[in-house]
């Protein structure tokens, strides 16, 4: 039964791609964006925040790097999804949020020296031609006159910035308890998504949108990855990170029951092309350069 905690972790945030579609017409994207936080951080604080005072010397010396990350995990990836809902479906949404794991490793090669391997190089091309598939809807020519919509651009911009936060987040093993890393980055969030939201123009909250706000905030923000971190525990890291291929499936069936988007046959190519080079990269590790035995001294008649 374990691995109902990653399955019901990636259920919520396929849920959430949904009600980010669901905002962008009930509440302006900064509003949400700050919201979201606000909420998570009052309710986390009776539990986290006496942890955050006794380990206050620690938070300031790795400050600069808790900031970076929430700029990262909780300004930049979710505030651009919420701006692109706008323009795109929720469909798209999880499609391109299934590529993380495939951009965290291909990031993973730059910053901590990955070994490059088939499935990588592989996996990318393949994830590359779904990719270009889905978003020219099935007529990759179009794209050369009219190029990529700004949804698009910025939900790309988006997971690559939350791939960027998790490998910066392996790097960096900030020596803080979890839970309290991830208070003071959505500290810092806060305090990063603070003008843009002060700065909006209707930051009203509604019967509408409320719901929206608090599934984000709690569900979304705080218990699925609760969820995540027990399922990582128990089964494993690689084990669990598997479940989040299963994103764009159940954000495309709540999206065709709840927001009733139809699937065309580039959703199901270009979204299945995209699926496999992810999968290809996870599972075929086989080196790209294999590398030579070292030579003993004996064998080149020495002693």
């Amino acid at each position: 039964m374990n691995f109902l905690f990653p399955l019901f972790a990636v259920l919520i945030w396929s849920i959430n791609a949904v009600v980010s579609k669901l905002s962008a017409t009930a509440i302006d994207p900064a509003a949400i964006s700050f919201y979201r936080w606000v909420l998570a951080l009052l309710t986390l604080t009776p539990f986290v925040l006496p942890g955050v005072w006794r380990n206050r010397h620690q938070i300031k010396q790795h400050g600069w790097k808790l900031s970076v990350l929430g700029l990262l995990g909780m300004v930049l990836y979710q505030s651009l999804a919420y701006y692109a809902a706008h323009s795109v479906s929720a469909t798209f949404m999880g499609i391109i949020g299934a590529l993380i794991p495939l951009l965290t490793v291909l990031i993973s090669l730059l910053l901590l020296r990955l070994a490059p391997t088939v499935g990588i190089l592989l996996g990318s091309m393949l994830s590359f031609g779904g990719l270009v598939w889905l978003v020219s809807e099935g007529d990759p020519r179009s794209l050369l006159s009219h190029g990529l919509g700004s949804g698009e651009l910025m939900m790309f911009a988006a997971s690559t910035s939350y791939a960027l936060y998790g490998v910066l987040t392996k790097r960096w093993a900030i020596p803080l308890p979890r839970w309290q890393s991830l208070y003071m980055q959505i500290v810092f969030g806060v305090l990063l998504l603070a003008p843009e939201f002060l700065a909006a123009r209707d930051i009203s909250l509604t019967l509408h949108n409320i719901p929206l706000v608090v599934f984000a905030g709690i569900p979304a923000s705080i218990i699925a990855p609760f969820l995540w971190i027990e399922g990582v525990h128990r089964i494993g890291a690689n084990t669990t990170s598997m479940f989040m291929n299963l994103t764009p499936i159940f954000t495309a069936l709540i999206a065709v029951l709840f927001l009733h988007e139809s699937l065309s046959s580039y959703h199901y190519i270009g979204g299945g092309i995209t699926l496999a080079g992810v999968l290809l990269a996870q599972r075929l590790r086989t080196p790209l350069r294999r590398t030579k035995p070292a030579t003993s001294p004996s064998a080149e008649g020495g002693s």
